[in-house]
């Protein structure tokens, strides 16, 4: 067993892409992802699972077709399954989403330029 903590800023200084969640743990099934994030990602939805947006920096809105929420640095909000939404930063935000294993950062769009490689660790 490892008994290193993981440190989330040396972890994102790893990387400079935006949109390109890298996981950095697993718990069960589940995935915690961090990633950088800037300007507007495309609508879509994830119809068998929720997905979990905390904010380590920065501040990310997600729009719904019925309305927002602003998350603010040290805040999460957790989309439902099936609700589509899309997630936006007018500045570079580092984001962590925890998701299970194997969801695709486009829902079902999987044609997006946007989509990132799945179960990519850092």
């Amino acid at each position: 067993m490892n008994y290193k903590s993981i440190n989330f800023s040396e972890k994102l200084n790893l990387f400079n892409e935006h949109w390109q969640p890298k996981v950095i743990s697993e718990m069960n099934d589940y995935q915690f992802k961090i990633a950088k994030i800037k300007g507007e990602f495309i609508w879509h939805s994830h119809k068998d699972t929720d997905e979990t947006f905390i904010v380590l920096k920065g501040e990310i809105q997600i729009d719904f077709k019925d309305g927002k929420v602003v998350v603010k640095q040290g805040e999460m909000f957790v989309v439902p399954a099936g609700v589509e939404h899309r997630p936006s930063s007018n500045k570079e935000s580092h984001i962590m989403l925890i998701e299970p294993k194997g969801v695709v950062n486009t829902g079902e769009k999987v044609d997006s330029n946007l989509r990132a490689e799945n179960d990519v660790w850092i």
